[in-house]
């Protein structure tokens, strides 16, 4: 078995880098669903075209599992960069296509028919994103580091969001109430666009983790087909349900967290910027909590620091909104979610490392990709149009926090059953041993 390459810090920050340029050019629209609402989709009634624009958010999670599937097998075939490029290429594509797609008022109905399609090719690329970038960072880690490098994929998605809600603020702050949403919201997607060059770059110069000295296996030929794959994923088939369960609560912590923008501009009547404000925050946040929960997870295992962060918000969600609706404060606002998402974070970032060093490297790509893009075009690209209609119809400003603690109780109990994959949880030098070269 040939050793497993040195890999510098300096790549790993790439790939990171890499992967927060991607999740910049697919978030910012959540950011600007309003501006974008009014700009593609013809209503007289502000909440339909809020709406029309939230499910256009959505449709770019149809793609997500296709996209998981193609590329993230591309990366168990031929390696991790090409894949990587690839999904890194077409984001860019996509996200190009959509800043420069004229409104309603100029084009008529060829405009939000644009925007779908652009959509549609955000939603492949990211969902061939996660799993190679994933399986890289695992693969370049010590073992004893596996969930710091790890969670650096929910770190990045984090600060994406924190870049995309700084932006936003300068914007509102620069621009009037008129030109952001004449012009200004496509300046922040423009601005995606053009570090798509430096980002093809960065991963260009990355080495490679995926050796065919070590998984001589993975040369395609015709006798290693679907069922080749499936009788792979058959020992893994619990790691794989747990994970999808994890993903999907995760996930629409995720994106209702992201909708806290929309929210507070539509529910709370907050201005603009504000209303980008509690993004910031709770971006800010989760850049440091997730880190710090991989690195807990290393030295405590992957079930203690998902499951005990996990209760604690479970109890914080209900009262948490109370307060932001019941004190028109925008201090309780920062602080309430604030604390929510240090909660979120620290529960739900070693979700996707557990499920990622589960499962043998000759799959790990593939099956991290069409796992988590499963579960984020099921739940992720429904949570905030979900969130919004139940806000509509009940007419009652909590409805996102109950949705969102049914998801979290939905999650605690998939921690329970989710195996411990932690190499400190490990007992035994022989087991360590032979489990760590079995990963390798």
């Amino acid at each position: 078995m040939t050793a497993r390459p040195h890999i510098p810090v300096s790549h790993v920050t790439a790939v990171v880098i890499g992967n927060a340029l991607e999740f910049y050019d697919f978030l910012t629209y959540a950011l600007y669903a309003t501006y974008i609402g009014n700009a593609f989709f013809p209503s007289h009634n502000a909440s339909s075209r809020l709406l029309l624009s939230l499910a256009t958010f959505g449709v770019g999670f149809l793609t997500r599992p296709i996209g998981g599937i193609a590329i993230g097998r591309l990366g168990d075939r031929y390696g991790r960069k090409p894949a990587m490029l690839l999904s890194f290429f077409l984001m860019g594509a996509g996200m190009l296509g959509l800043a420069l797609t004229p409104s309603y008022a100029q084009i008529g109905f060829a405009a939000p028919i644009l925007v779908l399609a652009c959509r549609l090719i955000q939603g492949f690329a990211l969902g061939g994103e996660v799993g190679p970038s994933t399986a890289y960072l695992i693969e370049a880690a010590p073992p004893e580091l596996r969930g710091l490098y790890g969670t650096m994929q929910l770190t990045s998605q984090r600060a994406s969001t924190l870049v995309a809600a700084i932006v936003g603020v300068a914007l509102s702050s620069v621009l009037s109430a008129h030109a952001l949403q004449d012009w200004g919201w496509r300046v922040a997607f423009l601005l995606g666009v053009a570090v798509v060059p430096f980002g093809l770059w960065i991963r260009r110069n990355l080495p490679e983790t995926l050796h065919a000295a070590d998984d001589a296996a993975l040369a395609p030929d015709a006798t290693r087909g679907t069922l080749a794959l499936s009788s792979r994923l058959r020992p893994y088939l619990r790691v794989i349900v747990c994970g999808f369960a994890l993903l999907s609560s995760a996930t629409i912590g995720i994106y209702v967290i992201t909708y806290m923008t929309t929210y507070a501009l539509n529910t709370l009547h907050k201005s603009a910027a504000v209303s980008l404000g509690v993004t910031i925050v709770t971006s800010l946040v989760g850049v440091i909590g997730h880190p710090l929960s991989g690195w807990l997870s290393d030295r405590m295992g992957r079930r203690p620091v998902m499951i005990l962060p996990g209760l604690l918000m479970i109890a914080a969600i209900l009262p948490a909104f109370w307060c932001i609706v019941h004190f028109s404060s925008t201090l309780v606002l920062y602080t309430a979610m604030g604390l929510v998402t240090l909660l979120f974070s620290l529960s739900t970032a070693p979700t996707i490392v557990a499920l990622s060093e589960s499962v043998p490297r000759e799959i790990r790509s593939g099956a991290t990709a069409t796992v988590y893009a499963f579960a984020i075009s099921i739940f992720g690209g429904s949570a905030q149009f979900l969130v919004a209609w139940l806000t509509d119809v009940t007419g009652n400003p909590l409805a996102p926090a109950w949705y969102w603690t049914a998801a979290a109780a939905f999650g605690i109990v998939a921690m329970l059953a989710m195996p411990e994959s932690a190499p400190v949880k490990r007992r035994g030098a022989s087991e360590m041993t032979a489990w760590d070269s079995s990963f390798r």
